[in-house]
Order: structure tokens, then C-alpha cells, then sequence
């Protein structure tokens, strides 16, 4: 998505350790209309296929899911990272270790979100390793629900998360993937 590439060029930072900092306008401020226009792009990508939800995880995946969401008119779930006293017991759960945070975090998604019944379509905000979308896949699966594909608005195309997704036969569609970056800035695919 020329629009998502053209926002990273101009307002990404590059920090060490392959990162690119995104913040002013993904994943900690957010731009309504480029997420409203990712939404769009989202809902084109899958135009045609039966979706009956969208799921993310909290935080950073929200503001894109929920405008996909609203573009496909489904309801939009989100993966909790922490437990609270509203949802408890009956749960899906797995563990999911974050690459930009080094930490390992137990997500759940209430059972009455998701049922062998839905047509998932998984969205995130990045796609590196893909520990994220593993996690989110196991929800899916614990549920009996069917998989329809993931929507990610980067992906770290010189990390093996994607390559090794879709050798699993999973549909990946990214707004934007980054293969590398330069002293001139980044090379994309």
C-alpha cells in the first residue's frame, strides 16, 4: 500500500535492532485516516470472502481492526494481554512472546466471542517472527472457528515470521513489507 509506505518514509524512525518506530502515527498516536483508509485496503484485499470477525490483540492492532472491521460491518475482538475480574473462566488462552517488548504475555479471549460458527480474519500492526499471529491462530483454532486470513499493516519481510506462515498455508496480506534498510532509509518489496 503505496499510502502506509509513503507515512513510514516520511514519519518512521529506524532504531537499533531493526525497529522501526512508528508511533507518531500506528501504534501510539494514530492517524484516523490512514487507519480508515488501511481499513479499506483490508476490506479490498478480501473482497469476496466470508467474514463474520475480526480479531487483533491489544494494543497497537486496535485502531486498524476495528476500521477494517467497520469496512467488512463484523464485530471486532481483541486478545487481552492482561487478566481483570470481568473476564474470567471460561476462556481461550495462549502464550504469546512479544518481540518489541522481551516479554512473554498469557492472552484470552472470552469463549462467547468466538465459536466453531465464525469466519476469523486476524489483523496486527506488525509481523516479525510471528509469535503474535501464532498466538492468535491457536485462539482461533481453539475455538474450532475457521481462519480465514491475516491482515498486517507492516511486515519485517528480512524476519522469517511471514515466510514461514504462509509455508504453513496460511494467507498473509501486508500493507507494506519491509525487506531492509540502507543509510539512505528503507528498501521495500
Amino acid at each position: 500500500m503505496k499510502l502506509l509506505e509513503e507515512y513510514i518514509e516520511k514519519k518512521g524512525k529506524l532504531i537499533g535492532g531493526n525497529i522501526v518506530k512508528v508511533d507518531c502515527f500506528l501504534n501510539h498516536q494514530v492517524d484516523p485516516y490512514l487507519m480508515h483508509e488501511m481499513g479499506k485496503e483490508i476490506k479490498r484485499l478480501y473482497e469476496g470472502e466470508e467474514i463474520t470477525k475480526v480479531l487483533t490483540i491489544e494494543s497497537s492492532g486496535i485502531a486498524i481492526a476495528i476500521m477494517a472491521a467497520m469496512e467488512l460491518n463484523v464485530p471486532m475482538v481483541f486478545a487481552k494481554k492482561n487478566a481483570t475480574k470481568n473476564i474470567s473462566g471460561d476462556v481461550y488462552n495462549t502464550t504469546i512472546t512479544s518481540f518489541t517488548h522481551g516479554r512473554d504475555y498469557d492472552v484470552r479471549v472470552a469463549k462467547e466471542f468466538l465459536s466453531k460458527d465464525d469466519k476469523i480474519l486476524i489483523i496486527d500492526d506488525f509481523l516479525a517472527n510471528g509469535a503474535a499471529l501464532n498466538g492468535l491462530i491457536s485462539l482461533v483454532d481453539q475455538s474450532g472457528a475457521k481462519l480465514v486470513g491475516c491482515a498486517i499493516a507492516i511486515e519485517k519481510g528480512f524476519q522469517d515470521g511471514g515466510k514461514k506462515l504462509r509455508e504453513q498455508g496460511y494467507r498473509i496480506e501486508s500493507l507494506a513489507i519491509i525487506d531492509g534498510f540502507t543509510e539512505n532509509g528503507i528498501i521495500f518489496r
